[in-house]
């Protein structure tokens, strides 16, 4: 077993090297996110250069939250090389400490890291993103989910039966839509009409859809200057509807995940990202395995740069693979608890294999 002392060493080491990494990625991206953003918007009158700089300081936490699992898998390599090269960890190994003693130390400061970017750092970054997307709603307008869909779908049902609005654009306070197509379903699931309309008014209990051409199965379709369509749904859904996940903080994804379900919307997105920060310390603790399996090498024997760049590579495959079953999930090909777990599960078994055969084989 590793000692207090050495523990407590080796923990400072792995913490200040995890630290400036985060510290010199996350600098690296404010700027080019500033440069970006002035580019941007420099036709729009009346915007400065310090607005554009808070602007993109609220931005930033969102974005370093996706490349923490790097910076852990940078952070202990570098750490790991580093101890290796000053022969401290040979001095371990002959003092009878194994590889497993002193993986204590940098698995509890990702155990750690990732707990606290969970419990404290997400809800942070969340609530400046969310700030983030309000202002860029208002320098930029809102397409959708901002995301590479085509639009924001709308579910609301009521006595009258079920309708299924879709929206180009939607305002910041979700009362107005643009480019609104309406599909109106009874009771019994028949569908009855469809209404398009340039724009879409919601009101307290029904929408009204201005200049709008009604189409039925059967009948000649004909415009209406205003057409008047029962409304389930508050502004307050709509809104929600087109907050993306990531911009939720960790504490308030399963109740804002049954009020957009409640609404008739989609809240897949929401559990998929509460099991993915849940499973967010598993995935650090697996970027400190396959960090040990890829920079443990002596020195002497030569070869550092190709275990460096296999690290880095089994880095990227993990961080792919994540996104791709994220996806997956996201889609409905998966379920959310399966597409947020895996990755991290599979992770930690392929880098434990990988140090038991390197170490113990």
């Amino acid at each position: 077993m590793i000692g207090w002392t050495l523990a407590r060493y080796l923990s400072v080491r792995f913490l200040q090297a995890i630290g400036a990494v985060f510290l010199m990625i996350s600098g690296m991206i404010y700027v080019v996110d500033f440069v970006e953003l002035l580019r941007r918007t420099s036709d729009i009158p009346g915007v400065s250069a310090g607005y554009i700089a808070y602007f993109s300081f609220l931005r930033v936490p969102s974005v370093s939250e996706q490349i923490m699992p790097f910076c852990v898998l940078f952070g202990t390599m570098a750490t790991f090389l580093n101890l290796t090269r000053s022969l401290e960890l040979l001095v371990a190994r002959a003092a009878g400490v194994s590889v497993w003693g002193f993986l204590v130390p940098p698995l509890a400061i990702a155990a750690a890291t990732g707990i606290g970017s969970v419990v404290l750092f997400n809800p942070i970054s969340a609530t400046m993103k969310h700030r983030a997307d309000t202002i860029e709603t208002q320098l930029f307008g809102r397409n959708g989910k901002q995301n590479n869909d085509t639009g924001l779908w709308i579910r609301q049902q009521n006595v009258d039966g079920e309708a299924f609005i879709k929206a180009g654009q939607v305002s910041a306070d979700g009362t107005k839509l643009t480019a609104a197509t309406a599909y109106v379903y009874d009771r019994a699931g028949t569908f009855e009409q469809r209404i398009d309309a340039p724009t879409g008014k919601l009101w307290p209990g029904v929408w009204q859809f201005d200049h709008a051409r009604v189409m039925a199965p059967g009948e000649e379709s004909f415009a209406a200057s205003t057409y008047l369509l029962a409304a389930s749904v508050s502004p307050d859904d709509i809104i929600q509807g087109t907050i993306v996940p990531d911009s939720v903080p960790f504490w308030d994804l399963p109740s804002l995940r049954g009020a957009a379900e409640a609404a008739g919307l989609d809240g897949t997105g929401y559990q998929l990202q509460f099991h993915s920060l849940l499973a967010r310390p598993l995935l650090f603790i697996a970027m400190v395995l396959i960090a040990a399996a890829f920079s443990l090498r002596f020195f002497r024997f030569g070869g550092i740069e190709k275990m460096i760049s296999g690290g880095v590579g089994a880095g990227f495959v993990l961080y792919v693979a994540t996104k791709f079953v994220g996806d997956l999930g996201g889609v409905g090909l998966l379920s959310p608890f399966v597409a947020g777990w895996t990755p991290a599960v599979v992770a930690n078994l392929l880098g434990a294999f990988a140090l038991l055969n390197q170490e113990d084989g």
